[in-house]
């Protein structure tokens, strides 16, 4: 019975208990302890037998080397998942990672032609319908504008005043 315990007390301690259940009868509990606090709770699963004491002499070494090769096998099964899902993320991490780099790169290029093109559109935007060098000023104020028939005299009068509110 305890050179099949062996492999499991190698990385851990492990519990026995034996009780009488009745004038024939015997059980026996053999429960692994935790060997680190974030260990999957699978590997601590009690295993419990009941019998005359005859027949487990006979049979709990058979079962105790089953319950511990499946152990040991359940523990490496965990190590591998856990070490492909962390190789896995890690991947993952490392191709977002570049993803967001060329994203950046890409990012500033664009603005640097969008930046070039903002002064040239808002020029334009203040320039006046019909011609002329001079921008148009916004404003909510109205524009006095004289207008004249080109002899000075206008017909009545001289240059007439018009005001256009913009």
């Amino acid at each position: 019975m305890f050179v099949e315990l062996m492999p499991l007390l190698a990385g851990r301690t492990v519990l026995i208990t034996v009780a009488r259940e009745d004038d024939k009868t015997v059980r026996v509990c053999v429960i692994p302890k935790k060997a680190k606090g974030d260990e999957n709770p699978a590997l601590s699963t009690p295993l419990s037998y009941s019998g005359t004491p005859e027949e487990l002499d006979v049979e709990l070494g058979k079962h105790l080397a089953g319950y511990v090769d499946c152990h040991t096998r359940l523990g490496s099964t965990l190590a591998q998942a856990k070490a492909e899902m962390e190789a896995a993320a890690k991947a993952a991490h490392e191709e977002a990672r570049k993803k967001a780099a060329e994203r950046n790169k890409k990012g500033a290029e664009k603005p640097a032609t969008n930046i070039e093109a903002a002064p040239a559109a808002a020029a334009a935007a203040t320039m006046p319908l019909f011609g002329g060098s001079q921008p148009i000023a916004a404003s909510a104020d109205a524009t006095n504008t004289t207008i004249g028939n080109g002899d000075g005299g206008g017909g009545g009068g001289g240059a007439q005043t018009c005001k256009l509110a913009l």
